[in-house]
């Protein structure tokens, strides 16, 4: 299947543009400036001419996805999220390990392998988690196919604690790549000690769950990282004070410690508990306006490189209860794209930090950009004349639920194209 594509692109590495891509098969064969040879007009199975409001972007790499299957499939699953995703942009993703089982080996991780090769709508990949003992398991594991080990140095939804300092040290010293997880145990715990007699009020979850305990740990972790050389991505940064650790740059390249942000902390502050109560209970939690503010200063000077969802559909049930019995966890994927685009105001950016990036930091072959050689995974996103209100109904995940309800979005997405609408692949990695 061939597709020609005319109108404004937005491909990240440059302002936008007026031109034309052309695929073939999974790939885009050729793209250009201005109007597109009459020769490739004719050889296209299908013409997209965009309107004036609309962009054609590289489809989102969302890096940070929980689609729970297999063993809690009553809330998610790899077809309802994936499909999902695809809604809202997505083309492919990067699916955590503390599932049940948990992906601590390699018959579970290949397993959840099989499962998107059959129900996944985008392309996927899995990472493995690190436990005190499983490091054998981890060096098995083919790096073409899995993106990195996962580090849980503070306790979440899952119980894959990681934060005894030998076993720590062991995985940072063999595991290329790792991701993690980063909060003080021992601060949370202290913490839920001190407030565990204010429970009843939804924001004592950010007391809990501090801007100390987090950056405590992205500095051992960063720390560690110096020390053995691996390379490290700190996931969803939450604090101001963490921000300032990292290195402001345009572009992940040449990079030994990266960052991300999900759009959960990029619009909410623990102000936003008063009317959204446990919609908003994540771990980590939201912080202050201040640091909010902050998040997103680091997103547009690239001390956080990439945006990535934290997408971790529940049931509306398991978010009943007080602050340390209401499960932590929102979904996100189906409208991380539009969101960041009315927050940004800027798809250049938007394709930087939620595209280009994530594919350069996971070393993912031939996608997040639109070029020539690479697949023909895009979105075409459109402004709307007048905003739409998000609510329940919208939502495409199974949990059927979204902590946006009641916020207006001012872009929709209108068609998104895997591999060329080829069908989905399993990510690989270089």
């Amino acid at each position: 299947m061939s597709i020609l594509i005319e109108g404004l692109i937005a491909g990240g590495e440059e302002a936008p543009y007026r031109g034309w891509i052309f695929t073939e098969g999974p790939l885009i064969a050729d793209m250009g400036r201005g109007e597109a040879p009459e020769a490739l007009r004719r050889r296209a199975a299908e013409v997209v001419t965009l309107r004036e409001n609309e962009t054609v972007m590289p489809g989102v790499i969302d890096t940070h996805v929980h689609f729970r299957e297999p063993g809690l499939t009553h809330k998610a699953t790899i077809a309802s999220e994936s499909r999902a995703a695809v809604a809202g942009g997505v083309t492919s993703y990067i699916d955590m390990p503390n599932t049940v089982p948990q992906t601590v080996t390699l018959q579970a991780w290949e397993e959840k392998n099989r499962i998107a090769e059959r129900d996944s709508a985008a392309n996927y990949a899995f990472m493995m988690g690190a436990t005190a003992d499983n490091m054998p398991e981890l060096l098995r594991a083919d790096g073409r196919l899995m993106p990195a080990v996962k580090v849980f140095m503070g306790s979440s939804t899952g119980g894959m604690l990681l934060d005894a300092d030998t076993p720590l040290r062991r995985v940072f010293a063999s595991a290329p790549r790792i991701v993690v997880h980063a909060e003080d145990q021992h601060r949370i715990e202290e913490n839920t000690a001190r407030y565990r007699d204010r429970a009843a009020d939804m924001a004592t979850h950010t007391l809990i769950r501090d801007a100390d305990a987090c950056a405590r740990a992205t500095e051992r972790a960063m720390e560690l990282a110096a020390q053995y050389g691996c390379r490290l991505h700190v996931a969803h940064v939450t604090t101001r004070l963490e921000c300032e650790m990292f290195t402001p740059a345009e572009t992940p390249e040449g990079k030994q410690i990266t960052a991300e942000v999900s759009p959960h902390h990029l619009l909410f502050c623990d102000e936003d508990y008063a009317h959204l109560g446990a919609r908003i209970k994540m771990n980590p939690a939201v912080k202050s306006a201040a640091d909010r503010e902050a998040l997103r200063r680091a997103v547009l000077t690239g001390r956080l490189d990439s945006i990535a969802t934290d997408h971790a559909p529940h049931l509306l049930a398991e978010k009943a209860g007080d602050a340390l019995h209401a499960v932590s966890g929102a979904p996100m994927v189906q409208f991380s794209l539009v969101k960041m685009l009315d927050l940004l105001d800027d798809p250049t950016l938007v394709a930087r930090r939620m595209a280009n990036a994530p594919a350069a930091i996971f070393g993912i072959d031939r996608r997040g950009y639109l070029r020539p050689g690479c697949y023909a995974d895009m979105v075409i996103v459109r402004r709307r004349e007048s905003p739409h209100v998000i609510t329940d109904a919208d939502v495409l995940s199974l949990c059927g639920w979204t902590p946006l309800v009641g916020t207006p979005t001012q872009h929709e997405v209108v068609r998104t194209i895997v591999n060329g609408d080829n069908g989905p692949q399993a990510l690989q990695f270089n």
